[in-house]
């Protein structure tokens, strides 16, 4: 299966999502902050990155712009998955470079659809 990072510093989201995708088989790695996960974006050249938004430091809006304009890093998708749920939120993210936008409390049945249908993108 799929190399999944896991950018969230909450560790009991991050736990949660951990736990349904380990279970739906992808290996699973954690960044703790934005500024984390753009460099382990680039050290673990991961399949796909679950990206959380409200983050201390760099959020999750500007992580993702700066994998996604990164040309080493620029080809891996990103979700948001986040509990902002406004639509400008969405387009702001869209904007930034994400793939896709999940809001929280994720449903396990929902994030595995989301994860397999950005990966076969």
């Amino acid at each position: 299966m799929a190399k999944v990072m896991i950018v969230d510093d909450s560790p009991t989201e991050v736990h949660v999502l951990q736990t349904m995708l380990t279970k739906n088989g992808h290996e699973v790695v954690v960044a703790t902050s934005g500024e984390e996960g753009v460099e382990m974006a680039k050290a673990e050249m991961p399949d796909l990155i679950l990206m959380d938004v409200v983050m201390p430091g760099m959020n999750g809006f500007q992580a993702t712009r700066q994998i996604s304009k990164n040309a080493e890093t620029s080809a891996i998708p990103v979700i948001m998955v986040t509990t902002k749920d406004q639509e400008t939120d969405k387009v702001w993210a869209m904007r930034q470079g994400a793939k896709d936008y999940i809001v929280k409390p994720v449903q396990e049945k929902a994030l595995v659809e989301h994860v397999n249908m950005v990966l076969s993108a």
